[in-house]
């Protein structure tokens, strides 16, 4: 199963991991975050971010990275990290994470590596979306039952998406 990685801007790094540990009850395995503070040393960075990667792929080999926001220092690092000194790890990139791109990657990290960065592609795009004024609203009376509009946002809404 593919190691994680997300490296962004402090703190969202921290941030989505601490969402993902709300929602699945506990710190998946396999995950971890980077947060690039705003006078991060590239060359500190670059090296936290390998023994990371180190860590991540020890299971199979493979890690994918989810950076923030493409030409900005976290993903210039991923970038570098994935093209030049990937090492003995398979790497691949995704920007532009989000909390349902994340859900989504983790909902489906027994897919493998190449399949994994569709669902994150998929999932992060699928998840933005205008919420309309007059749609019918979750009653907090009703916790079992998920929102249309939540529904339909769903990380994991099945196994053929």
């Amino acid at each position: 199963m593919p190691g994680i990685l997300i490296i962004a801007h402090a703190p969202l790094a921290t941030a989505l991991c601490a969402c993902a540990e709300h929602v699945y009850g506990s710190t998946p395995a396999g995950l971890e975050a980077l947060d690039v503070q705003p006078d991060a040393d590239t060359r500190a960075l670059l090296g936290q971010a390998e023994r990371a990667i180190a860590r991540l792929s020890a299971d199979d080999g493979e890690v994918l990275v989810l950076a923030d926001t493409a030409g900005a220092t976290p993903c210039n690092t991923a970038r570098r990290l994935v093209f030049d000194v990937a090492g003995a790890a398979r790497l691949r990139l995704v920007g532009g994470v989000n909390l349902p791109m994340l859900l989504r990657c983790l909902c489906y990290r027994g897919e493998g590596l190449d399949r994994l960065v569709e669902r994150a592609v998929e999932g992060g795009r699928r998840a933005i979306a205008e919420i309309e004024a007059d749609a019918a609203p979750c009653a907090p009376s009703e916790p079992r039952e998920p929102c249309a509009a939540a529904a339909a946002l769903s990380p994991c809404p099945d196994s053929t998406s």
